[in-house]
């Protein structure tokens, strides 16, 4: 089966997604300098698959120590490239930061994708690239305003990057815009850890219902929205890790009819406040979260959901798990977490 370099396979989405291509019987491997996750993940990921996945452990800004895992490995015939900052207040605090590691990261492991003659190219893109839009749901075709944080603005770049870059390469691509990705396997073996503070929304509620953090902040109560809250499209994290194994399939069955680069929606297509994804963990969980209403937060976008028909349509994909499941399986995650602590 075609290799797979995984780039930042150690992080939350990477490494479902290892998972998921292994079970397709694709051969992998992981390129990540693990500075915002934990080696702790390949065990996880070798528990439920049955195969340990080698990671070269290298700084994708360092271009030489990048084309030295491409001599290394051999023919690779495709690469996801998850490995970039995503933290929206950080990236508002220091942007420099995230301008210099996710496009500098980008323009390497791209020029390396050529140099070594890779056959399919996936980029972890965002919903965030789209702004504050003015019509929901958002399509692939929606234009895209100005970004709300470095972060955002970043994957805007890198969209534009790779068309340039493909233009010239003319290897097969997709850009896959990511909604809000939340849960974790439905072994809990492997979720989202991140060895900083949690800026993500689902971390901060599983980690307040575990009395890590005394209470949580609902950053605005007074968006035009349903109930006042932000608005997003949350995606089972598996659902999203499938999606760049069909991914992978369209690139690499190299449909000479098909565009080169293409852009994909990753969302469910359904709205879920703030407030309303609180209820479906208070549900699930059979507890009651400690919360507090807060002034809104720079970055953030009043309300974005997705599209999904073109994605559906172009890798014959469609999302599995609904809002109970990822609270389900986020919180089981959280007391795995919680037992491991324990022991140490």
């Amino acid at each position: 089966m075609p290799k797979i370099l995984v780039a930042g396979g150690a992080g939350y989405i990477g490494s479902h997604t290892l998972v998921d291509l292994i079970a397709e019987g694709f051969d992998v491997v992981s390129l990540d300098n693990l500075s915002r996750s934990k080696p702790e993940v390949f065990a996880g990921i070798e528990a439920i698959s049955g195969k340990a996945v080698k990671n070269h452990k290298v700084d994708l800004c360092d271009y030489s120590a990048v084309c030295k895992v491409f001599e290394e490995e051999g023919d690779i015939d495709g690469i996801i490239h998850f490995a970039a900052y995503k933290s929206v207040p950080e990236s508002v605090e220091n942007p420099l930061l995230y301008y210099e590691n996710n496009i500098l990261s980008l323009i390497n492991i791209l020029k390396a994708s050529t140099q070594f003659d890779i056959k399919a190219f996936v980029f972890s893109s965002s919903c965030s690239v789209y702004g504050n839009p003015d019509k929901l749901p958002v399509t692939e075709e929606t234009p895209l305003k100005p970004a709300e944080c470095a972060y955002a603005a970043s994957k805007q770049m890198g969209e534009e990057v790779i068309e340039d870059w493909n233009r010239q390469s003319q290897i097969p691509t997709f850009a896959l815009r990511y909604f809000n990705p939340v849960g974790a396997h439905e072994t809990a073996l492997i979720g989202e850890h991140s060895p900083d503070k949690p800026n993500n929304l689902l971390p901060i509620v599983t980690q307040t219902a575990a009395g890590i953090m005394d209470k949580m902040y609902i950053w605005g109560s007074d968006y035009d929205t349903k109930d006042g809250t932000c608005i997003r499209d949350y995606i089972h994290v598996m659902d999203i890790a499938h999606a760049h194994t069909c991914a992978l399939k369209v690139l690499l069955a190299n449909n000479k009819d098909a565009a080169s680069y293409r852009v994909l929606n990753l969302g469910t297509g359904q709205g879920v406040s703030v407030l309303e994804l609180i209820e479906a963990f208070e549900k699930v969980s059979e507890m009651k979260l400690n919360y507090e209403m807060g002034p809104r937060r720079d970055g953030d976008v009043i309300a974005v959901y997705a599209d999904n028909s073109k994605t559906k349509s172009i890798l014959n994909w469609e999302p599995q798990r609904d809002v109970n499941e990822m609270m389900r399986s986020a919180w089981a995650w959280q007391q795995h977490l919680l037992k491991l602590d324990k022991k140490s």
